[in-house]
């Protein structure tokens, strides 16, 4: 927005501030001005990255959990049920069809993350 305002403000200066230099300065400080706001607006940009860098439990602690879900779903599925199966204990059974694409993409992503981390990509 600012930098459609420049022209129109030096061309003001021209009527208005004989001294060359003078206008020459002035007019180089209102078109760094939206340089120097963008400027600003990126540094407190990485301020907020960085406190949301820090993460917090629940923040860092969702994938983990849902990982967890999945690994006693499948515990209860193919070690649990069956072992307890001939002892007339009937166990019920995680759906593994609505867990499968959760692992499969948490999965997924930690490969990711682990190349990342690997590569020094990442902290």
């Amino acid at each position: 927005m600012l930098s459609a305002l420049i022209a129109p403000v030096a061309a003001i200066l021209d009527k208005f501030i004989p001294d060359a230099n003078t206008k020459q300065k002035l007019a180089f400080e209102i078109s760094t001005l939206a340089e120097k706001q963008a400027h600003e607006i990126a540094i407190a940009q990485i301020a907020v990255n960085q406190e949301d860098a820090k993460g917090r439990w629940f923040q860092a602690g969702w994938r983990p959990a849902v990982g967890w879900v999945c690994v006693a779903g499948f515990l209860i599925n193919f070690l649990i049920s069956p072992l307890l199966h001939p002892l007339g204990i009937i166990v019920p059974q995680a759906d593994t069809a609505t867990m499968l694409p959760v692992l499969m993409g948490m999965l997924g992503l930690g490969g990711l993350r682990s190349y990342e981390k690997k590569n020094g990509l990442t902290k």
